[in-house]
């Protein structure tokens, strides 16, 4: 049997197990129905299979590869609103609307589908309430996930390309599959999850027996050795969780297949080296085609006893990248962060702004420490963004904690500008101190990039009115535009716009790290504390009544007004807080401390502040069930705390089921 005869053979039998997981137990008739008008469609990597807009005359069943939707806005600005993988169905909407396709479809990698025409699709709805019923759940179940803006499909084929000298690709490979396995099982409840590693000495081998070779000089032969590593690798794809596609350290053929094949590619660096690009690069990755969509996540990979990452920028502005990961391949716990992100059950820590009140951040974040929870990535607003670049910083606990005693030491809003044009005060103080504390923190001025962990600050932008999420460049800059309230701290310039305080537009901004790639996993600390305000009936009294107000005691006050730099701070982000109930649904597992009694501007009550987020953290972990703290990887009640508030670690089999290659299986 020729190895297009047998790839036929193999969809075919892949095509009849996803009808049945699509359909059921469908009448015979129907799904005979369905068998003879259904025409086999393959399509390339980068390729388009519909664009938004046209009419739609078919729907398409995915067999093997991975597909990614996009959407055009009326300004002509595009985004992705989700990932197809095998199984699914794509293009069903507009056979049931009649209205043009909604989104373009384009194949992330090399796909094979088979296609129902229009023409045979009503037939099919009028033969069988099963069918119907089964495409209706497809769609309900893509708007529940759109609800929740979980626009990444887990990759199942990843590969692996080291692109420095001094990368053991081969026990990276290793050590990921190990905690992919981990975090499948845990997703799917039970004991088994697939990871096989494959890599050129397996594929030689295969083709080997088969009497062909990958680099044989005659073309005919080769693709005929082309087509039998594809159906190899579909084959091991549809028995598997995950895959993860070995490169080797050169342009090979077997390296240009990795590239071409994967769902997600991870270049693997060692950050100790120098940030060219190299040979795999710049023959397969630079000269692709435009609309080529294979994410390529860059892994720079760093000594266990680095305090932090330093010059990240210079490899990032080399190549087209989704996103970047810093790793210290002999950390289990780093380790468990890439598989997390792979997997997409990756953990996002939201913290809100608020001002001084965002010191409870960091007791709430002991307590998750405590619980033996990792944050994967963190993001937030005003002085959330600023506790958020702690928790990425990956520090200790006591090391964040005497850090932002010192640093928040000196009043940061104590400099008011006497003849105030654009600012109550100056902002020269809150400069000082972000920069002072991240030199302290990382020894060095640093970027964004060079967090250990993925971070993102929400500012708004004045000069275009809209949010703005900040995930590179000058860490302390980015800060002070999160940070900046109007009118009461000058804005910030960046890229020749003026960026302000991100509480203005997102003071929560759950929903930017719910589309986060990789994040699966929602946690966000509220400061709101805002309730309705109260005065007598009648005008606004004159500044003599207000100021006589002011003297009596707190309890007899007549006025509850707030102060000018509060009514400042606080009336800019209304808008912000009427999207509170959004956010707070957006969450997995969601803490408001009780702050009413805090001041914005109270920075010397730290300690005090920290205290009550950490109680109020304590109370609601304790109210979480088992698989509420599954879920998170949290530590059962009984296990004991480490040091730092880290859980103890234990051996033991996981029941994961990992395949390095023939013949080796360790679990």
């Amino acid at each position: 049997m020729d190895s297009s005869t047998a790839r036929q053979r193999f969809h075919d039998e892949l095509l009849a197990r996803h009808l049945k997981t699509i359909f059921g137990e469908v009448e015979a008739s129907a799904l005979a129905h369905l068998r003879r008008h259904l025409r086999w469609v393959e399509i390339a990597g980068g390729e388009t299979l519909m664009h938004q807009g046209e009419q739609g005359d078919s729907m398409y069943l995915i067999v093997s590869g991975r597909l990614r939707a996009y959407v055009r806005a009326a300004d002509g600005h595009e985004r992705m609103v989700g990932e197809m993988a095998r199984g699914q169905t794509v293009g069903e909407m507009s056979l049931y609307t009649g209205e043009p396709r909604a989104a373009t479809v384009v194949a992330v990698r090399d796909s094979v589908l088979v296609r129902l025409a229009k023409s045979e699709f009503v037939p099919l709805l009028e033969s069988s309430a099963q069918v119907s019923i089964a495409l209706t759940r497809q769609i309900v179940q893509r708007l529940k996930g759109e609800q929740r803006q979980q626009t990444h499909e887990r990759p199942v084929a990843i590969g692996l390309v080291p692109i420095t000298a001094g990368v053991d690709a081969a026990a990276f490979a290793a050590g990921l599959a190990l905690q992919i396995g981990e975090r499948l099982a845990q997703a799917h409840g039970h004991g088994q999850g697939r990871v096989r590693i494959v890599d050129a000495a397996q594929v030689r081998q295969a083709l080997a027996d088969a009497g062909v070779s990958l680099d044989d000089a005659d073309p005919e032969a080769r693709a005929d050795a082309s087509r039998r590593v594809a159906l190899l690798l579909d084959e091991i794809e549809a028995t598997h969780d995950a895959v993860l596609l070995l490169a080797d350290a050169g342009p090979t053929a077997w390296t240009q297949r990795c590239c071409r094949h994967c769902d997600e590619l991870l270049l693997l660096a060692d950050a100790t080296q120098p940030a060219a690009l190299h040979p795999v690069e710049q023959q397969f990755l630079m000269h692709r085609p435009p609309r080529t969509e294979v994410a390529e996540l860059l892994v720079l990979l760093h000594p266990a006893a680095l305090r932090s990452p330093q010059g990240t920028a210079a490899w990032l502005s080399r190549r087209p990248l989704a996103g970047h990961v810093h790793l210290r391949p002999g950390l289990a716990r780093d380790m468990a962060r890439m598989a997390r992100l792979l997997t997409r059950t990756a953990v996002g820590l939201v913290l809100a702004g608020g001002g001084a009140r965002g010191f409870a951040h960091l007791g709430v974040y002991r307590v998750l420490r405590e619980q033996g929870v990792e944050i994967d990535w963190v993001g937030g607003t005003s002085i959330g963004a600023v506790m958020a670049a702690y928790v990425a910083s990956d520090q200790s606990l006591d090391t964040v904690m005497a850090n932002a005693r010192s640093a928040f030491a000196v009043n940061p809003t104590g400099d008011m500008n006497l003849f105030p044009l654009l600012s109550l005060f100056k902002g020269v103080r809150l400069r000082g101190v972000l920069r002072n504390a991240v030199q302290a923190l990382v020894g060095f001025d640093a970027d964004i990039e060079d967090l250990w962990k993925n971070y993102h600050c929400v500012a708004t932008n004045y000069s275009r009115a809209c949010e703005q999420r900040i995930a590179h460049g000058n860490l302390v800059q980015a800060l002070l535009a999160s940070i900046s309230i109007p009118g009461a701290l000058p804005p910030v310039v960046r890229d020749g716009e003026l960026l302000c305080d991100g509480g203005t537009f997102n003071n929560f901004p759950v929903d930017q790290m719910r589309s986060m790639r990789g994040v699966g996993h929602v946690i966000g600390v509220n400061l709101n504390t805002r309730g309705p305000t109260q005065v007598p009936a009648g005008e606004m009294p004159g500044n003599i009544s207000l100021w006589r107000d002011r003297l009596r005691p707190p309890a007899q006050r007549r006025y509850r007004l707030p102060s000018l730099p509060t009514y400042l701070m606080t009336v800019t982000g209304l808008y912000s807080m009427s999207r509170q109930t959004q956010a707070q649904q957006g969450c997995d597992l969601y803490f408001h401390p009780a702050l009413e009694r805090v001041g914005m501007l109270q920075w010397k009550s730290i300690d005090q502040i920290v205290a009550r987020g950490y109680t109020h953290g304590k109370t609601v972990v304790a109210a979480l069930d088992a698989r509420q703290r599954q879920q998170l990887g949290m530590a059962s009640a009984s296990v004991a705390q480490g040091e730092d508030g880290q859980a103890g670690q234990h051996e033991g089999g996981t029941g994961a089921e990992v395949e390095p290659g023939r013949g080796a299986r360790p679990a």
